[in-house]
């Protein structure tokens, strides 16, 4: 299917290109796959751009043979790649595990994974148990995920071109209902992500955000990009939930 066929106009507002895939992992952190085979697929695909984005962190060696692993790829195809990294946000302030050099990346893909709370950040099941001891409350974490969130884009678009990876995903995680997030926190989130040029990412992978998230975002003229958040190459640049989208 070609990149034409694989784009729509709702209204006049363009629909996410599903000829882009703007978020995989390969074989050098949570993917299976090298570089060159992730290529290869979305060629077949009928994709004209890629953005790899490996997560990474402080103690992450090997950014120098990522990043020059796609610059060989890149003279074997057509397709644009973009090399990039998914750093996790690991303060309410905004605060990222950073690796040591970030000279290599193009983009930052900013994820907030779990849930930043004075001592460091809890993963789901911590969450969850918080939640029913009634340590925490439903809009107490909302609040916290987009307070980081919104820091986090904040501090990262000053070293680099910035993407949000599946915005809010934690919530459904430990079975908070987005509608506990108030209209004007939302607002808020899009407001940064216009601030600071940051591209939301539609994960088809973790099926986030939601559509009446995704809509509300395209509304206030947020950038939007499909992502597989592949981690096989069968993956890349196929489409079910973002074809809803």
């Amino acid at each position: 299917m070609g990149a034409e066929s694989k784009s729509a106009v709702v209204g006049r507002t363009p629909a996410v290109d599903l000829a882009v895939d703007g978020h995989v992992h390969t074989g050098f952190a949570a993917g299976r796959d090298s570089v060159g085979v992730l290529v290869s697929a979305g060629d077949r695909a009928g994709l004209t751009a890629i953005t790899f984005a490996d997560q990474v962190g402080p103690e992450t060696t090997w950014l120098p043979a990522y990043a020059d692993a796609v610059r060989r790829a890149r003279r074997r195809t057509e397709l644009d790649l973009r090399i990039a990294a998914e750093v996790e946000v690991v303060r309410q302030d905004g605060w990222l595990a950073w690796p040591a050099d970030l000279s290599h990346l193009e983009a930052i893909s900013v994820a907030v994974s779990g849930l930043p709370l004075a001592a460091g950040p809890i993963g789901p099941r911590d969450v969850r148990s918080l939640l029913a001891t009634g340590d925490l409350t439903a809009a107490q974490v909302a609040d916290i995920v987009l307070t980081a969130t919104i820091n986090g884009l904040e501090r990262a678009s000053r070293y680099a071109p910035t993407q949000l990876a599946r915005p809010l995903s934690l919530l459904s995680q430990v079975g908070v209902d987005e509608i506990v997030v108030p209209p004007a926190s939302l607002a808020a989130l899009a407001a940064a992500c216009r601030d600071t040029g940051t591209t939301v990412e539609i994960s088809e992978a973790w099926r986030s955000p939601s559509l009446p998230i995704v809509a509300a975002l395209r509304e206030a003229d947020v950038s939007l990009v499909a992502a597989s958040d592949a981690r096989y190459a069968a993956e890349v640049g196929h489409w079910q939930y973002l074809s809803r989208v």
